[in-house]
């Protein structure tokens, strides 16, 4: 490389670090809570470069709290066990059984498995479940299907948070990992949607930013799906941000694992959190581009102006 090409590159470098000025000073201090799911969990490249991403958030000033699932590797010990997975609209059902696995997998492996990729890079990171100082307290979730009730047994969804323990990890300097797993009020333990946990915690924190890693682009202005014979050919195109009164006109269109993505996006910017993102989980740091970029990437959700009348 001659004197000229590492002049260049050394400015290059110099003008990333100068865009982030302004990020750096703007969240500064601020709480972004980070889901972590899709392939950026199973690729061990993706996995390094998340790790990386929140020891640099933490460095940088800011505080990051991560919520994270594993469908996959829930699946896969089901099946090592024999155990049938089955699903209705969309969501696992959860007998007692599988409910035992759903819990050694997300707060003995998976949350043991992040914890020690993060702490490679700093000791920061604190594992914990929903469970732990009665962080999520949910109740039984009855979904239907073609019009009936069905029991998805030990399924939940959030019904409070109490972030004290976070809050204390937090003002400790610690990194929070959370696994979303919680207790009902009779001492139920369910299985609760790493999404709904992580919106769910946003809001009760108040965090600066929600931020949700998916295995697409981000919201299309024309989401796959429906009678494709119906619609016109159009390209994809990724919607870079919208409000939450758009993205609720929107939801009924979506479809499969988005819905639940793009409802905790809404749930947390109606909640009082400035903004949320899906963000596509296989380009490495993914994270790091969105937050300290002046262009970013995938689809921000604003509050709508009524939203912020509320708020302020």
């Amino acid at each position: 490389m001659t004197t000229t090409e590492i002049g260049n590159d050394a400015v290059a470098k110099a003008a990333t670090l100068i865009e982030a000025l302004p990020w750096l000073e703007r969240f500064h201090g601020q709480i972004v809570v980070l889901k972590f799911g899709g392939h950026a969990m199973t690729d061990p490249g993706l996995r390094q470069a998340f790790a990386q991403d929140v020891v640099f958030l933490r460095y940088a000033g800011l505080l990051p709290v991560v919520v994270h699932g594993g469908g996959p590797q829930i699946s896969a010990q089901l099946d090592k066990l024999g155990m049938q997975s089955t699903f209705k609209a969309g969501l696992r059902v959860t007998t007692p059984e599988a409910m035992d696995v759903v819990r050694m997998v997300l707060t003995g492996q998976v949350n043991r498995e992040i914890v020690g990729l993060v702490n490679q890079h700093g000791p920061f990171a604190v594992g914990m479940s929903g469970e732990d100082a009665h962080l999520l307290t949910a109740r039984r979730l009855r979904a239907t299907v073609d019009g009936q009730q069905v029991d998805l047994g030990q399924v939940g969804e959030v019904e409070s948070v109490n972030p004290g323990a976070v809050s204390a990890l937090l003002a400790d300097g610690r990194i929070p990992v959370i696994s979303s797993v919680a207790r009902s009020e009779p001492g139920e333990v369910l299985n609760v949607n790493a999404d709904t946990a992580a919106a769910a915690l946003a809001v009760e924190l108040g965090a600066a930013k929600l931020v949700v890693l998916t295995d697409v682009p981000g919201l299309y202005a024309h989401w796959p799906g429906g009678d494709v014979k119906q619609q016109p050919a159009r390209p994809a195109e990724v919607i870079s941000q919208l409000t939450a009164a758009e993205l609720a006109e929107m939801l009924p269109g979506l479809s499969g694992g988005m819905i639940p993505k793009m409802q905790a996006c809404l749930t947390a910017v109606r909640g009082g959190v400035p903004q949320a993102h899906v963000l596509d989980g296989r380009l490495p740091h993914a994270i790091l581009l969105e937050i300290f970029t002046d262009s970013g990437i995938g689809t921000m959700v604003v509050p709508d102006a009524s939203d912020l009348e509320r708020t302020a």
